[in-house]
């Protein structure tokens, strides 16, 4: 069941939209679930679906096609370092390392305290500041040091981000 929250914004996203196509607002719900819980289950795909007038499936694509949506609980804070070309080519793997042994887990994983997931994704279309990263989808980091994702992570471990 979405929430009374969700459905508010929702029911504001679907007013840029004609109302025959209430599924376009299906990337923008999505994003409301996930920012009140942290992730997207199952569930919560169904009911963004019902709420649109989609068919179950077609909201899965969405939310499995795009690196953005977590599907499954990703810590406090994810953190998703683009592994695309230009970022690889401008040291996405030291930064993946060096966050794997900073963190003390591996992509795909969250600190046991919860506090952090790291995950590998796609494009951000920043490239010009690769190597670079996402803070929960909300916070673009670029030109990354071994210094910057310290600060990065006091930041977060201080509640500054």
């Amino acid at each position: 069941m979405l929430s009374s929250t969700v459905t508010t914004h929702i029911d504001k996203e679907l007013k840029k939209y004609p109302a025959d196509q209430r599924q376009s607002a299906v990337m923008a719900a999505l994003r409301f679930v996930q920012d009140e819980k942290g992730w997207i289950a199952p569930e919560d795909m169904a009911d963004v679906a019902a709420y649109l007038g989609m068919q179950q499936m077609a909201v899965y694509e969405v939310a499995t096609f795009y690196h953005m949506y977590n599907l499954k609980p990703m810590g406090k804070h994810t953190l998703t370092v683009c592994t695309n070309l230009s970022c690889t080519l401008c040291g996405a793997g030291d930064t993946v390392a060096y966050l794997e042994q900073k963190l003390g887990i591996k992509l795909g994983e969250v600190t046991p305290d919860g506090k952090f997931g790291l995950r590998e994704g796609e494009c951000m279309g920043a490239c010009v500041d690769a190597p670079l990263l996402t803070v929960s989808n909300k916070k673009l980091c670029g030109r990354l040091t071994t210094e910057k994702i310290d600060q990065i992570l006091a930041d977060l471990e201080g509640g500054k981000a």
